[in-house]
């Protein structure tokens, strides 16, 4: 199914159905993904503008995506945030806001939202490639990442950048995204994602999207959602990078399942497929 069929109010129940055989599975491909094929970074992609120019481009574009992307919350899925004033507790300092992975719209808009100050999220460079809005998310704070030796170097190095920097750094740890899932994945990538918050000392957030049904019928069956913000949870200071990147994947597994129980309508069925 295409992304924008996503937004259709009157798919079929009995087309509302994903079979999939593990939890890395992607149900939403690009053409390149569909083709077999890596999506590579420009040559010398550069994660933090250097020109004066593009990067006060770049802050004028979020402010106008973050305007956009209020009234696109409220309206069309009737979205509410909760846990928003505990963002205060990290005055001050960066931080990393880790979020589920469920809907391909809401993902790129929800977390500027919920968040109090800019957001910079990893995004895979298959998304550059998205018609329309592909080539202006490194403006809105994409950063994507890098395939070689030099780039990874130069991602990570961007990455503990824009913390020091005091922003949001907004990942997505199920990687993989499923379109309106009730419960949370495990991350294929174990506690990797949470090294910029272990290696910075710097306190994580969870941000959990949840559905519930409408109301009213003016987008038919679509289902409207409640955002759940939680946390700060905290590195202890006292423990190794490694032992810190494991407790802070368990305390951010932990509460998104939590918020995720909150779930009161499926809009997607899930069903795994069998062996035989």
């Amino acid at each position: 199914m295409a992304k924008a069929e996503l937004f259709q109010k009157d798919i079929p129940k009995e087309e509302r159905v994903f079979y999939y055989e593990s939890e890395t599975d992607d149900p939403i491909k690009t053409k390149e993904q569909e083709k077999g094929q890596e999506v590579r970074l420009p040559e010398g992609y550069q994660f933090i503008p250097k020109n004066p120019f593009v990067r006060m481009y770049s802050a004028i574009l979020f402010r106008i995506f973050k305007l956009f992307g209020r009234w696109y919350e409220k309206r069309y899925w009737q979205a509410k945030f909760y846990g928003r004033e505990k963002l205060k507790e990290a005055k001050g300092s960066g931080y990393v806001m880790y979020a589920n992975h469920t809907n391909p719209f809401h993902d790129v808009f929800g977390p500027a939202i919920a968040a109090d100050r800019r957001i910079f999220t990893i995004i895979s460079p298959v998304n550059l490639k998205v018609p329309g809005i592909g080539k202006f998310l490194p403006y809105i704070g994409g950063l994507p990442l890098g395939k070689t030796p030099e780039e990874k170097k130069a991602f990570h190095k961007a990455a503990d950048e824009r913390l020091r920097q005091g922003n949001c750094l907004v990942i997505y740890p199920e990687a993989h995204l499923w379109p309106y899932y009730t419960k949370v994945r495990k991350f294929p990538a174990g506690d990797k994602s949470f090294t910029y918050a272990a290696r910075n000392n710097l306190p994580i957030f969870t941000m959990t999207t949840t559905y519930h049904k409408r109301k009213d019928k003016k987008h038919g069956d679509l289902p409207r959602m409640d955002i759940y913000v939680d946390g700060p949870f905290y590195p202890d200071d006292k423990k190794s990078e490694d032992e810190n990147r494991a407790i802070l994947a368990e305390k951010a597994y932990d509460s998104m399942v939590k918020y995720s129980k909150k779930n009161s309508y499926e809009y997607f069925e899930y069903k795994k497929k069998s062996k035989k």
